[in-house]
Parts: structure tokens; sequence; C-alpha cells
């Protein structure tokens, strides 16, 4: 197996983008990503979408990006895992780099989510939990969330104050990020003062429905080092992990947590021969915000059960103990399905090349990202340095 390196990002704008369709946004990403890695062809690209057919009646989507970008005869082929296509597009393009099929991959994830209504698209998301078990009973993944903040509540103590400080701070971080949904500072009053959604989330507790799309070009590292027109440092895949759980949440062992990500971390260290005490930063799927606070526990930063007193605390933010979503996460950059685990990895990539403007975190050289598919039903995450 090939080491993998990736030598371009492309990040779209991401929010209500009415007046760009689902095409302009995927190859908008997609020629900013090559542009970026200076290469001059294609071999193979991955489309990491969810929800097309229902969002915006479209399916066969994977030659339709590739014929609008300009690559005809290309195989490409898109990636459905929930929330979490857009890095399992990724992993379908690492393997296929270290496996030696092809030379140069292009990963691109994209959704088109604003032009129907919102109980449309709400419909449309709903389709990602358990439709016999689940959707078909009317809960939602509100719902759903909300019955995990709940019993996280009443095993450790969590508390309301701990849940809207991940809202703060991920809306802080998007403030100062451009490419950001929201440039909406909020404080606790705000969040206690917006309305319930599914007790005891809020809606500033919850990402928004979001256009946008993220893309990558993947490269073998010996290949890649020898790019002459390379202006910015190389970033290596050193790991990655995806497990999956049962997709409904009544089946599950415990609610306080997700086994799937706890599970992909583990094969994402072993394969990156890295510990938890290596990574600089992260970008954590905020679904959320118990959704973060269940992560970073699931993840090994902080002790299952303290999650909540460590965002509180201040552990979380950029400067801290370990930066968690400097980007603003799927919570203030916006959370545009397909796209969001290939941005979580652009954005990461940003990091370790030091091209995060205002959220820069301080001599990062390991970053992780970790993509959640439903309610945890599929998780990807993956682990970068920079070389």
């Amino acid at each position: 197996m090939r080491d993998v390196a990736i030598v371009g990002i492309g990040i779209g704008k991401f929010g209500s983008l009415w007046e760009k369709s689902f095409r302009d946004l995927a190859v908008e990403a997609s020629l900013d990503a090559i542009k970026d890695a200076g290469v001059d062809h294609i071999d193979s690209m991955y489309v990491g979408n969810f929800s097309a057919g229902t969002l915006i009646e479209q399916e066969h989507i994977a030659p339709l990006v590739a014929d609008y970008l300009g690559y005809r005869l290309i195989p490409s082929t898109r990636v459905e895992n929930a929330c979490a296509s857009g890095s399992s597009a990724f992993r379908m393009g690492l393997i296929e780099v270290a496996s030696g099929i092809s030379d140069v991959v292009l990963v691109v994830g994209a959704e088109k989510m604003t032009d129907i209504k919102t109980s449309e698209a709400l419909y449309s998301l709903s389709l990602a939990a358990d439709r016999e078990y689940e959707g078909y009973q009317g809960i939602t993944f509100p719902g759903l969330f909300a019955l995990v903040a709940k019993r996280h509540m009443f095993e450790f103590g969590t508390t309301r104050k701990q849940l809207s400080a991940v809202a703060i701070k991920n809306h802080k971080n998007a403030y100062r990020n451009p490419k950001a949904q929201f440039h909406q500072l909020v404080n606790e009053e705000d969040i206690e003062n917006s309305p319930m959604i599914a007790d005891p989330l809020r809606l500033y507790d919850c990402s928004p429905i979001t256009d946008g799309a993220a893309a990558v070009i993947l490269m073998p590292l010996d290949e890649a080092k020898k790019l002459s027109n390379l202006h910015h440092p190389l970033v290596k895949v050193s790991g990655i992990g995806q497990a999956n759980d049962t997709i409904a949440l009544a089946q599950r062992d415990s609610l306080v947590g997700f086994a799937a990500t706890t599970e992909a971390a583990k094969k994402a260290y072993k394969m990156s021969e890295k510990k938890i005490e290596d990574i600089d930063v992260a970008e954590i799927h905020d679904c959320f915000t118990i959704a973060e606070i269940c992560a970073i526990e699931d993840l090994g930063f902080f002790p299952k059960g303290k999650g909540g007193e460590a965002v509180e605390a201040g552990l979380t933010e950029i400067g801290g103990k370990i930066p968690i979503n400097p980007s603003g996460g799927l919570k203030g950059k916006g959370h545009p399905v397909g796209a969001t685990g290939v941005v979580q990895i652009a954005n990461i990539v940003e990091q370790l090349r030091g091209e995060a403007g205002e959220n820069q975190v301080k001599n990062a050289k390991v970053g992780l990202a970790q993509n959640l598919g439903g309610s945890g039903a599929t998780v990807v995450v993956t682990i970068l340095e920079v070389v």
C-alpha cells in the first residue's frame, strides 16, 4: 500500500446559496482543489452526497459532476452514507490511490438543501434514521439527539450551560471563518431565549440546513513530492477508520456515546501509529451540541462524562488543551450533508499548512476529523499529519 498525500483542497462558501445550483457548487469546489494541487489531470472521482434525489430530484449525480467539470470519460462514483457520505467518499478515494489503481483522485462532497421547504428538507434528512422503527413513529433527529442529551444529563450531570458552551464556542469560531454560514456571535441568554426544538435542545443546539461543497485531491506521497509547482506543505493521510452501529437508537447498548466513533478512532489510531496525545486539532461532527460532547469523550480527549465540563472550562477553545472545531463546526460553519466530511478534512489540511487565518491553531502538526452519519450508525475518523 502506498502512502497518500492531500495535495489540493477547495472549500466553497456555505449558506443559503439560492443563486447556485448543485452542479455549480460541486464544480467550483473541485476546480479550486485542482488549482490548489497544480495537477494537470484527474484519473478518477468520488462524489459524496446524501440526498440529491429528494432535495434536487436528481439521481446519478457522479457523471453529472464529472461532465460539467470536463472529465467525461473518467470513472466517477457517488458514495452515500448519510451525514458521513463525504468522509466515506474520501475513504474510497484513499483506497484507490493507496492500492495503485489511480494516481490522482478527486473527492468532492456537495449538497444543495435550501431550494425547497424546510419541512421537505427535514423529511429528506429523516431518511437517514431507521424509517420503519423511528421515522414512521414520528421521531426526528433533534428528538433522537435529545434522548442522548437527556440520558447524558441523567448519568453524568451534564448541564444546559455546558450544551450552550458548545454553541457559543463554535459560533465564535465561525464568526472568524469567511466561508462559514453564520457570522453571528451568540451568548447564553440568546440560546435560552431561542425556541425549544426537542427538550433540552433549543434552536442554537442544532446545526442548520445548508448549501455547500468541498473537494480534495489525493496522490501517492512519493509522486506528490515531485510536483514542481506545489506552493504549500504536504499533508499525509496517516490513518483512517470506519465503523457502523445499529441504525436505530433504541437497539444500542448505551445512549451516552457512540460506539462506532470509539471503534473507528481505534482503527485510525492504530493505522496512524498515533496516540490521542499526538492530536493537535480536531474537527468534530457537532450536528447537535450534545454530539460534540459525546464525541470528545468517545475519541478519548476527555473521560466519559467529563466532556461538558471540559467545554465549559475552555479546554476545547483555540489555545486550549485540544482545540475542537476551530472552523465553527457544523453548528456555525454549516452542514451541507454530503460535503461535511470532506470539508472537515480540508479544514484540518488548512490547519496543518498554517493557512487557517484567524482560527489558526499554533504549531498544529497532527489533526483528526470525525464524521458521523445518522444518529451514529456510521462513523469515519481520519488522522492527518504534515510531512
